[in-house]
């Protein structure tokens, strides 16, 4: 598979974005007057104003979950968000300390599977998806769960937050529900126009070993 393929899939799986700075436009300026900067405010990730849900037990969570909404400001959902595919993850506690990540999804009509590793932390429910370097690491935090029907997640990597709702089943959730995952993503200033809803049907079943993405300990 191509470098590009496995960017894309990816940019998929994790619905997150890398930061890109912005291109200078224009012609030459002259040069501002110096100014006194302000004090510098202490730094604070966006999901450290987002708890993991209380007496958390990772191991419940272990299992299948369907992805059945996503709120993120990614470019790529942004563009191909009409065009997303049916996507499910499974959990399997493979040690005291990790989370075995399986995630299955569509791509060119083709089913992909991408092995990952969740790293537990000292705090209950909150993870570390250990990138190449510590600076790309993607932290997850289970915002909300009822362990049998529903999850709420956070990720973020580089200090972008992408929200997602994960259910037990393909059945549609309660209403209370998804209004409050809805309200949940507007606390991070994505509101119905950053919600991309995934289909809920035709999801992958086994992938041949062509197809998978392995990567452990890191991609």
């Amino acid at each position: 598979m191509t470098g590009e393929c496995r960017c894309i899939l990816a940019v998929v799986v994790l619905c997150l974005c890398l930061l890109v700075p912005t291109e200078a436009v224009g012609g030459a300026k002259s040069r501002p007057k110096p100014q006194r900067r302000p004090p510098k405010k202490p730094k604070v990730d966006p999901i450290d104003s987002t708890p993991p849900a209380q007496n958390i037990d990772i191991q419940q969570m272990t299992g299948k979950w369907y992805l059945l909404n996503t709120a993120s400001k990614c470019s790529y959902l942004i563009k191909h968000g009409t065009k997303v595919e049916p996507t499910v993850m499974t959990l399997m506690g493979s040690s005291d300390q990790t989370l075995s990540v399986s995630t299955k999804t569509r791509h060119n009509h083709q089913c992909w599977e991408i092995l990952q590793q969740y790293h537990l932390t000292s705090t209950p429910g909150k993870l570390t998806l250990k990138g190449t370097r510590p600076e790309l690491n993607t932290d997850i935090v289970v915002g909300e769960t009822d362990y049998t029907s529903y999850a709420v997640l956070y990720y973020q990597k580089l200090g972008k937050v992408t929200v997602k709702l994960y259910s037990r089943s393909v059945d549609d959730l309660s209403e209370p529900i998804l209004t409050k995952f809805e309200q949940l993503a507007e606390k991070h200033g994505m509101g119905l126009a950053y919600l991309f809803p995934f289909p809920t049907y035709s999801h992958c079943s086994d992938v041949d070993q062509d197809h998978k993405i392995n990567c452990v300990p890191t991609c």
